[in-house]
């Protein structure tokens, strides 16, 4: 198949006193999302979409949190390997559409740089990268600044069929 497309998800609690990393970037707060690794919810989101796109499953699978390897690791390298094992089934990144979802805090200046460092382990332009944030409209559990949850679709190409 030439084209594969993939969506992934990923939600994690909010907490006092812990860092809130969000595409690779710690972004100043006074809550950070808890997880077994530094719980960047984006990221996250991006390596299950890739996964997804080629059927291999989900970030849990390759990257338990069982696994004390992964404890506290940051997710941009659990992105890299995602991107290994992608490359191996012989494909490339077209692109990466994704949307964030938190109450607080405001996100838009750091969405470049966030596109920025997804771009480069994705060896992508700039351009490839789209990031989107929204508020939950202070309604649930993200709207009552509980916790953070993100959406990200990639389409995949194989790259030999340029």
């Amino acid at each position: 198949m030439r084209f594969r497309i993939g969506s992934g998800v990923d939600f994690h609690q909010l907490k006092e006193g812990r860092e809130l990393w969000l595409g690779g970037i710690l972004i100043p707060h006074h809550k950070g999302a808890v997880g077994h690794s530094d719980a960047d919810v984006l990221l996250h989101a991006i390596c299950d979409a890739i996964l997804g796109a080629l059927a291999l499953g989900d970030i849990g699978k390759h990257f338990p949190d069982t696994d004390a390897q992964f404890k506290n690791m940051d997710s941009k390298i659990l992105l890299k390997r995602t991107f290994a094992l992608m490359r191996e089934k012989g494909y490339r990144v077209v692109n990466v559409d994704s949307t964030l979802i938190l109450q607080a805090p405001k996100i838009a200046g750091y969405v470049p740089s966030m596109c920025e460092i997804i771009a480069k382990i994705l060896e992508v332009s700039f351009e490839d990268v789209s990031i989107k944030a929204t508020t939950a409209e202070k309604l649930g559990f993200v709207g009552r600044e509980e916790g953070v949850q993100a959406f990200s679709t990639v389409l995949l190409n194989r790259v030999d069929e340029q």
